[in-house]
C-alpha cells in the first residue's frame, strides 16, 4: 500500500486536519472538508442478485483503478461491511481478487469502531426507553407501547423474538421484544443520511421509540437521551479514508443493509469525495429494484448528490440463473438461458431510464464465459438502451482490466440527463406503495394486510410524508424469491408498516422479511483464525 499520508495529500487535504487511526486509515472531520463540488457521481447497481454473485463492489473498486489509469482523478465511496455476514455465509465486503480496498482485514472487522458506536447508541436508547416506561417518566407510556428493539452484529436467530425483564419488579419492564441486525438500525440509516452534526441531532431526536396509549408517538427527544447519543456518535459521523489496491482514495463509511434499510454509503462521504475527486464511484446495495431505487428516492431526495450516470453490473452466470439454470450448472455454456435471463437485465436498465439517467453495462467476466454468451449480452444491453456494454476484468487484472469500462463511464457521464424521482413527497403512503409496486416491480395487485392502510393514514396524520424503504427479498424483482427474470402481474403483499422518523422513511415490509439473519449450517466462522504470527486467515 502507499503511505496513507500520500492518499490524504492526493485529495488535497492537510495532514494536520485529519485524525489518523493507525498507519493505514484516517478519519476526516467535517471541518476539514473542502468547499464545493468538482466531481461527477457514478452509481454502480446490478441485475437482481443470484447465488453466483454479481460483484458490484469488485466492479466499483476496479473501475476506480481503471479511471486512474486513463488519467482521471477518481474517489471511491462504499459502505462499511458488517460483522454478521463476515462470519456467516456472505463473507466480507472489500472486493475480490485484484480489485480490493485495504487494509481489508481491518475494514471487515472492527475498522475504526463506527459499527460499535452505532450499536452502543442504539442499545443505550433501548435502555432509556425501558427505563422511562418502567418509571412512569412519560404519562401514558407503558411497556406495551414500546416499539424500539435492540440490535446485535451476531447472526443469532435465537434473539429474533425474546422476552426481557423476567427477573421481577427490579428487572422490568417485562415485555416481548427482539433484536435486529446492527446494519438495520435506524441510527445506521440516520448516520448515512445526516448532513452534519445539527442534522444528526435533529434526526436522533425524531426517532420514534413507542406510543402513548397507542395514539401519540414517544420520541428519543422526549427521553432526554440525545446528548449521550451524540457523544457516542461524534466520531462515527466522520468518513473513513483508506485506499484501493491500485493506490486510489476510498471512503468507506456507514453500512445500512440493502433490503431492510436503504443500502447506501453516507451523504457526507459523497460530499467529501465530490469536493476532492473528478469522478466519484459509489455503490447501491443489491439490484436496481432495491438499492438503486432507494439511492434515488431516499438518498437523493434527502439531500444526496444527483448521479451523472449509472453502471449496471451483470454476469453471464447470473443471467443463466434468471434463465432457469440450476446453480450447479451455471458454468456450462447455455446461450439460450443467457438470452432468456436478459429479461432481468432489460428490467434493470428500464429502472435506470425511469429516473432519467444514462447507463453502461459492466459484464463481470468469469473464466467459463463464452464469447458467444458475452456477445449476446452486449447486443441485448445495447438494444435495451445501454450506451455501452463492456467486459469488466477487474478481479483478474485490476485497473488494467477496467480501462474500457472507465472510458465508457466517462463518455456516459458527459451525456445530458434529467433526474426524475418516482413519486412526490406529498403523495399518500398508499399511493407511493401502489406506484413502486406497479411501475418498478411489475406487480398486478397490492395486497394490504389488516391494519396496514390504517397505519399508513396514522403516519400521515403525524406529518410523516416520508419516502418508502421497501424491505423485500433481494432475490427477485417481486416479493417472491422464486420468481426470476422480470415477472409481471404478480401480487405484492404489504405485511407491515414501520416509521423511521429520524431517517425520514416509512419502512414497508413485504413478504417474509427476516430482520436478523441466522448462521448457516457451515458458517464462514469455522474457517477463520489467528495464526501464531498474528495473521488473520480465512476471511472471504
Amino acid at each position: 500500500m502507499r503511505p496513507i499520508e500520500e492518499i490524504v495529500a492526493g485529495i488535497g487535504l492537510d495532514w494536520d486536519s485529519i485524525e489518523p487511526h493507525g498507519r493505514d486509515k484516517v478519519k476526516i472531520p467535517l471541518t476539514a472538508f473542502p468547499q464545493g463540488d468538482r466531481g461527477k457521481l457514478i452509481v454502480v447497481t446490478a441485475i437482481t442478485p443470484t447465488p453466483a454473485g454479481e460483484g458490484k463492489t469488485t466492479t466499483s473498486i476496479g473501475l476506480v483503478d481503471g479511471l486512474a489509469l486513463i488519467g482521471r482523478e477518481p474517489v471511491l465511496t462504499v459502505r462499511e461491511p458488517s460483522l454478521g455476514p463476515l462470519f456467516g455465509r456472505k463473507g466480507g465486503g472489500t472486493g475480490g481478487g485484484n480489485a480490493t480496498v485495504h487494509p481489508s482485514t481491518d475494514i471487515n472487522l472492527h475498522f475504526t469502531g463506527d459499527f460499535h458506536a452505532i450499536q452502543s447508541a442504539h442499545n443505550f436508547l433501548a435502555a432509556m426507553t425501558d427505563n422511562a416506561a418502567r418509571s412512569g417518566a412519560i404519562d401514558g407510556f407503558a411497556a406495551e407501547g414500546i416499539t424500539w428493539r435492540r440490535v446485535t452484529d451476531a447472526q443469532d436467530r435465537g434473539l429474533r423474538s425474546v422476552v426481557t425483564g423476567i427477573g421481577g419488579r427490579l428487572d422490568g419492564p417485562l415485555r416481548q421484544t427482539g433484536f435486529d441486525t446492527s446494519a438495520a438500525s435506524e441510527i445506521m440509516a440516520i448516520l448515512a443520511l445526516a448532513n452534519d452534526y445539527l442534522d444528526l441531532r435533529k434526526r436522533l431526536s425524531d426517532i420514534v421509540v413507542g406510543w402513548k396509549n397507542g395514539q401519540s408517538p414517544v420520541t428519543a427527544g422526549d427521553l432526554g437521551s440525545i446528548g449521550s447519543m451524540m457523544v457516542l456518535l461524534k466520531d462515527a459521523l466522520k468518513p473513513n479514508l483508506v485506499q484501493t489496491v491500485g493506490g486510489q482514495p476510498a471512503l468507506v463509511h456507514a453500512g445500512p443493509f440493502g433490503n431492510i434499510a436503504h443500502g447506501c454509503s453516507s451523504i457526507v462521504a459523497d460530499r467529501l469525495a465530490l469536493a476532492c475527486g473528478e469522478y466519484v464511484i459509489t455503490e447501491a446495495g443489491f439490484g436496481a429494484d432495491l438499492g438503486f431505487e432507494k439511492f434515488m428516492d431516499i438518498k437523493v431526495r434527502q439531500g444526496g448528490a444527483e448521479p451523472s450516470a449509472v453502471v449496471v453490473v451483470a454476469t453471464v452466470r447470473g443471467l443463466k440463473w434468471h434463465g432457469g439454470v440450476a446453480e450447479d450448472e451455471l458454468t456450462e455454456p447455455n446461450l439460450a438461458a443467457v438470452t432468456e435471463g436478459t429479461s432481468n437485465l432489460r428490467h434493470a436498465l428500464a429502472i435506470v431510464a425511469h429516473y432519467g439517467l444514462p447507463a453502461v453495462v459492466a459484464i463481470n467476466r468469469f473464466p467459463d464465459d463464452t464469447a458467444e454468451e458475452i456477445a449476446a449480452v452486449q447486443r441485448i444491453a445495447l438494444e435495451a438502451g445501454a450506451l455501452a456494454a463492456v467486459e469488466a476484468k477487474g478481479f483478474e487484472l485490476g485497473g488494467e482490466g477496467m480501462v474500457e469500462l472507465a472510458e465508457a463511464v466517462v463518455s456516459a457521464a458527459e451525456q445530458p440527463s434529467r433526474v426524475e424521482l418516482l413519486y412526490e413527497d406529498s403523495d399518500s403512503t398508499i399511493d407511493k406503495v401502489e406506484t413502486i409496486a406497479s411501475e418498478l416491480y411489475g406487480a398486478g395487485q397490492v395486497i394490504w394486510a389488516p391494519m396496514t392502510r390504517t397505519t399508513a393514514r396514522r403516519f400521515e396524520r403525524n406529518g410523516w410524508h416520508f419516502p418508502l424503504c421497501v424491505a423485500k427479498t433481494h432475490l427477485s424483482v417481486s416479493a417472491d424469491p422464486t420468481l426470476l427474470g422480470a415477472p409481471t402481474g404478480h401480487k405484492f403483499t404489504v405485511n407491515e408498516l414501520r416509521v423511521a422518523a429520524g431517517a425520514r422513511q416509512v419502512i414497508v415490509l413485504a413478504g417474509n422479511i427476516v430482520t436478523l439473519p441466522g448462521l448457516p449450517p457451515s458458517p464462514n466462522a469455522l474457517n477463520i483464525d489467528l495464526t501464531e504470527g498474528e495473521q488473520v486467515v480465512g476471511l472471504v
